[in-house]
């Protein structure tokens, strides 16, 4: 008896490009499994930013836009302006979206653009080698700050979810993690009210993935699962800061 299959919105037989153990595997999945469950395979137009997630259209079977660093929301604004038909969303990293996007993440939030945005946190830059980036832990150490973060020096890591919560534009922002099949459960759920508030026209909507860099935090994918729950969960808590359906 077959229990599991490959979503529609994904490409079938994909070069896989994530580290061993990350958890952005899990997350594309349920955004392909969303689209399918919503019948938006057709109708999405993708922009994916520059980080681990540059190469998401080649895992998922959706039209798709490459952007600058830190420009994806700014781009997905401008294809939903000119093609307020389709289904627009874009994958971003914590440091695409939250230090060299934020103006451009901000203000598509304050606008009320029509989109959906989608961030994954790891605390640090995936791709490029584990530097600190806006959502690294006080303490944490990485190859730019070998000694750890320390807010005297560097500030304290922003909150994201929250921070697009106080945008007035905002429809629904939320924060969830993959670290349980719980948590995952719950990030499903986030997701698919992120998407229906821009097929609502309601405006923007936000969903924050707290997610593994075992390659970089050089863990396991078991204790960077435990890194998670024991360490990001107490600075990002769990859950939705805004949802404008439930009054």
């Amino acid at each position: 008896m077959q229990v599991f299959s490959l979503p529609k919105s994904m490409k079938e037989n994909c070069k896989y490009t994530f580290c061993p153990g990350c958890d952005h595997g899990i997350a594309v999945r349920l955004v392909a499994e969303l689209l399918d469950e919503l019948n938006l395979k057709g109708k999405t137009i993708l922009a994916a930013s520059i980080g681990c997630s540059v190469f998401l259209y080649d895992f998922l079977d959706v039209d798709a836009i490459e952007a600058p660093h830190g420009r994806a929301m700014a781009e997905a604004t401008g294809v939903k302006r000119a093609r307020p038909d389709k289904f627009v969303f874009t994958y971003q990293g914590d440091g695409d979206f939250a230090s060299i996007g934020l103006a451009e993440s901000t203000h598509a939030a304050i606008r009320a653009e029509n989109l959906t945005g989608i961030c994954i946190n790891n605390t640090t830059y995936g791709m490029t080698g584990g530097q600190l980036g806006p959502t690294t832990l006080i303490g944490q150490k990485t190859t730019t700050s070998p000694m750890g973060r320390f807010k005297d020096t560097y500030g304290y890591p922003i909150k994201i979810a929250e921070h697009i919560a106080l945008c007035e534009g905002t429809a629904f922002s939320a924060r969830v993690a993959l670290d349980t099949v719980a948590h995952i459960n719950q990030a499903k759920k986030a997701l698919r009210k992120a998407f229906q508030v821009q097929l609502d026209g309601l405006g923007y909507g936000f969903v924050e993935i707290l997610s593994t860099c075992p390659t970089n935090w050089k863990m396991t994918p078991d204790e960077a699962h435990e890194r998670v729950k024991n360490e990001m969960i107490p600075v990002f808590p769990l859950g939705i800061f805004k949802d404008v359906t439930e009054g």
